[in-house]
């Protein structure tokens, strides 16, 4: 059962305990454990079966629907459910809630977040942060209401205790699959307002374009900060499996980097980028792997690390 209905048929009244408690069991098995009040109503335990069960102290009541079966002590998935049926009418998992009910891992949010309609009653659920919206977003897949992958992204990455997290919180739902570049895209393209818009439209861009995001431009600015004379851009080299661009060489002291862009995690593309830099290293090139987001995030760490090896390289 994904959802519950204000106008469901309560059936007929459970005579057996032992009837009603595996019926239970299983209907909760659906939602991590617990149970809604309407949903066991529909299938015969109507609130005196309930009651009893609770009394003997088999079941619990971990909200004003919300029943546990077994155990008073809730997982993720069953506080996720608990959080939509006890927080107010439409409500539907939002932000990094939304994307781990999606399958989401790497990722353990401190609350649960919902989105409910603006004139909804609210109703105070512990661990559970609520949003009223002004355009709530719909509710998308079978199972628990939630918001699609690519609005919960966004969502998340605003929400999000700082910088880093926003970043981290763009790039798990692409590098796992459940959104798609086009629909991050067209996503951020309707938001209007953000507290975070300069960093997010550079790690959007990052993740949905690629290495390309960061332009010669934006390296060379950053290499003049430090000091270096300018790099060669797109450098050519023959390797075993033919022509390769580099993405940034110093030709003058062996030293190559490469930006990897968000694609860089994904399918088979780190094998290729292993290669690719195992066969500069056989060539007695040193190479400098700085992810594209790093450069959004803490571009003095990596710019150190590059002026560092420079030197290092030069006075050998």
């Amino acid at each position: 059962m994904a959802q519950q209905s204000s106008e469901m048929v309560v059936g007929a009244p459970l005579r057996y305990g032992g009837d009603r408690r595996a019926i239970a069991r299983e209907l909760a098995a659906e939602h991590g454990g617990v149970a809604h009040r309407l949903a066991l109503a529909q299938l015969g335990i109507d609130r005196f079966g309930v009651r009893n069960e609770v009394a003997a102290g088999r079941w619990f009541k971990v909200g004003r629907h919300t029943v546990a079966v077994d155990s008073p002590q809730l997982g993720a998935v069953a506080q996720r459910w608990r959080a939509v049926w006890e927080s107010g009418s439409g409500a539907r998992l939002d932000g990094a809630s939304a994307l781990l009910a999606a399958g989401m891992t790497g990722f353990e949010p401190p609350v649960i977040d919902v989105s409910l309609p603006k004139a909804s009653r609210v109703h105070a659920v512990e661990g559970v942060r609520v949003h009223l919206p002004h355009r709530l977003s719909p509710v998308v897949g079978a199972g628990i209401r939630r918001v699609a992958s690519e609005i919960g992204m966004i969502h998340a990455a605003q929400w999000a205790a700082s910088d880093r997290q926003a970043a981290l919180l763009v790039c798990l739902p692409l590098q796992q699959r459940l959104t798609t570049p086009s629909r991050v895209q067209v996503a951020w393209r309707d938001v209007l307002r953000s507290p975070r818009r300069e960093l997010l439209d550079a790690v959007i861009a990052d993740v949905t374009d690629g290495a390309h995001s960061l332009g010669e431009l934006d390296f060379a600015r950053l290499v003049r900060r430090i000091g270096l004379p300018a790099p060669t851009h797109q450098a050519v080299r023959e390797g075993p499996g033919g022509r390769v661009y580099l993405d940034a060489s110093w030709d003058d002291v062996g030293l190559v980097v490469e930006i990897d862009g968000g694609h860089h995690a994904l399918a088979l593309n780190p094998i290729d980028d292993a290669l690719r830099q195992n066969d500069r290293v056989t060539a007695g090139e040193r190479v400098l792997r700085i992810p594209v987001i790093g450069f959004r995030l803490v571009p003095e760490k990596f710019m150190a690390q590059v002026r560092h090896t420079y030197d290092l390289l030069r006075a050998a």
